[in-house]
């Protein structure tokens, strides 16, 4: 997860986040569209001179406002993506996105999730090539947790899972990627 970019999935703010109403996605009362399409655009900047090269997900009006965190509805890894399932309901739709963006780039599908497992990308963090850190807590939950070890673990990666803090309750989620990041 640290090492340099080479190819990345993307969703423009201008179109996804264009209707949002910051009070239903939890965004806090200064969020500005404009502003975050703005910002949005110069992480576009930097990423491109990076020498990476972009993979855009459907840029359709289809008020997904979250799906500019691309990390969140798939993992990938060497042997093909995970599609995940979201914790967020607002956000359940997002892993198809990912789904039709892989088919389209030829990119496999090592599995998917059924319910009730749930688990999102910003829960987990690559420790290294066969080490896998879950956090399990309000967007993951356990049986999310045990389907991800029972894709990996065959494939040689050993998935571990830990609690997380609440904080301020659901509306407020800390991701394991909100307390520790590469």
């Amino acid at each position: 997860m640290a090492g340099p970019l080479q190819r990345v999935l993307m969703r423009s703010a201008a179109s996804a986040m264009a209707r949002a109403k910051a009070s239903e996605w939890h965004y806090g009362a200064g969020f500005d569209p404009q502003k975050a399409a703005a910002q949005h655009e110069a992480l576009t900047t930097l990423v491109l001179a990076s020498g990476a090269a972009i993979e855009w997900l459907t840029d359709a009006d289809d008020g997904l406002a979250d799906s500019v965190f691309t990390h969140d509805p798939s993992l990938m890894t060497d042997h093909g993506a995970v599609i995940l399932a979201m914790g967020k309901a607002l956000r359940r739709a997002e892993p198809g996105l990912h789904e039709a963006a892989y088919g389209r780039m030829g990119v496999p599908i090592l599995g998917r999730f059924e319910p009730p497992g749930q688990v999102e990308g910003g829960d987990c963090v690559w420790v290294d090539s066969g080490t896998l850190a879950v956090g399990r807590g309000v967007r993951t939950n356990q049986d999310g947790i045990q389907q991800l070890a029972n894709l990996l673990t065959p494939k040689g990666i050993q998935v571990y899972g830990y609690d997380l803090p609440l904080w301020h309750g659901e509306d407020a989620c800390l991701h394991l990627m909100s307390v520790i990041s590469p």
